[in-house]
């Protein structure tokens, strides 16, 4: 993995929002920081030669303006751009794997709090192998590049998901140590239509749950003894319990399995949903 932050920017309020919280999290990890801009490729060009050289002049002159003004709020942080071919979610993606991870503009709901994800934003999320955040153009990247808060993370206790803890665990480390770590769960339907079954059961279900959630983390508060970790295990849907849990947080985690399928790349419904109406930055982290 390249040790670097790439942002992808297109010239909105989304993007730019998305190069100055990339900045922030390049100086917490102390490394560089890359802006790219693609330029999209089409079989039928809709424009004339002279009206491309207008566009590579125009992405030129956005690289160079966001650049020089990251680098006036950051005077010691390194900061390259590049200008990509191709379609943009599949130039993004590949942006995406050669970088420690990919921050990205998405669109808020008007009025309600939350994510548009567009077609490039969910285009390169499905498509990405390394973390793809997903930042809002309300918000606000301190200048320092200081980021305190408490990390989310939404698991499935029941598969592994080493990638998406260790994201969130040195996420937690770097942002003032605190994580919560969430397990939604719900009872089997069964239980639904057996109302003289021993309510015993169902606390001894919610002990397992919660077992399975400290063995799972176990290993990761010992590598990360600075991280003060809270388990949770509500009964309910996976994306709204974790939406629950994330006010007032500063970054919310959330997997997304990597399958093969013929009908191409997909997010996930818990992943969707979460990062279609979170407030906050989401980072997706693919997994096996």
């Amino acid at each position: 993995m390249t040790h670097h932050v790439a942002v992808g920017l297109d010239g909105s309020a989304e993007s730019d929002a998305a190069a100055r919280w990339a900045a922030g999290e390049a100086l917490l990890r102390g490394v560089p920081l890359e802006i790219v801009h693609v330029e999209e490729w089409l079989e039928h060009p809709a424009h004339t030669a002279s009206t491309g050289e207008i566009t590579r002049r125009w992405a030129d002159t956005l690289l160079e303006d966001t650049s020089g003004s990251l680098h006036a709020l950051h005077p010691g942080l390194e900061i390259t751009t590049r200008r990509l071919g191709g379609l943009p979610p599949e130039a993004l993606a590949r942006a995406a794997d050669t970088a420690s991870m990919l921050v990205l503009g998405s669109r808020g709901l008007g009025g309600m709090a939350g994510f548009v994800m567009g077609s490039v934003a969910s285009g390169t999320v499905a498509r990405a192998r390394h973390p793809v955040v997903l930042v809002r153009a309300s918000t606000d990247a301190p200048a320092d590049g200081a980021a305190d808060g408490a990390v989310v993370a939404g698991v499935d206790a029941r598969r592994p998901c080493g990638e998406l803890l260790a994201f969130a665990f040195d996420e937690a480390s770097r942002r003032g140590g605190r994580l919560s770590v969430v397990h939604a769960w719900t009872p089997p339907p069964v239980l639904g239509y057996a109302p003289g079954l021993d309510p015993a059961l169902l606390q001894e279900m919610s002990r397992a749950v919660a077992v399975a959630l400290d063995d799972m983390v176990a290993p990761w508060c010992d590598k990360y003894p600075e991280v003060e970790v809270d388990r949770s295990t509500p009964v309910g849907q996976a994306a709204v319990r974790v939406l629950e849990a994330s006010h007032e947080s500063a970054l919310v985690v959330i997997g997304r399995r990597i399958r093969a399928s013929s009908f191409g790349a997909h997010i996930g419904s818990v992943a969707h949903a979460v990062a279609h109406h979170c407030a906050l930055p989401v980072a997706v982290v693919a997994h096996d």
